[in-house]
């Protein structure tokens, strides 16, 4: 596709997706699923007071298992939203904290959180009134 054809393709379509180029929709889309995942939304919050173990990560977010938090973490710091500096000690010591980028989301993140927690009740309902089996 010509890049003229490519950015009549985008203007078609409407509201913030025509801001996307036709050729980065793939990888927007994949950075839309990262951020935009409950665990990273979850890390991201939890690391915006500072440096944070492994374990203090997994005590601190609920519901969360070792290998999702190690899986999160390893894709956060691979799209580098945040660091992970490891120290030569016995036992080691991993420490992670948010990079720039990972702290630019922080007025995002906690917004969803707090939407979420002022709305759980409401959506609780509409989810019973519809019948949906996930209202808990």
């Amino acid at each position: 596709m010509d890049a003229v054809a490519a950015q009549r393709e985008t203007a078609a379509l409407p509201g913030p997706c025509a801001r996307i180029p036709v050729e980065h929709a793939d990888f927007v889309r994949q950075i839309m699923d990262r951020v935009g995942d409950k665990w990273s939304l979850m890390v991201i919050a939890t690391l915006q007071d500072g440096l944070m173990r492994y374990t203090e990560l997994l005590h601190a977010i609920p519901g969360i298992s070792q290998r999702m938090l190690s899986r999160t973490l390893a894709q956060l710091h691979q799209d580098g939203l945040i660091t992970r500096t490891a120290y030569a000690e016995v036992p080691p010591r991993v420490e992670y904290a948010l990079a720039p980028l990972g702290a630019s989301l922080i007025d995002i993140v906690v917004s969803l959180i707090d939407w979420s927690i002022t709305h759980h009740d409401e959506i609780r309902r509409h989810r019973a009134d519809a019948g949906t089996a996930d209202s808990r």
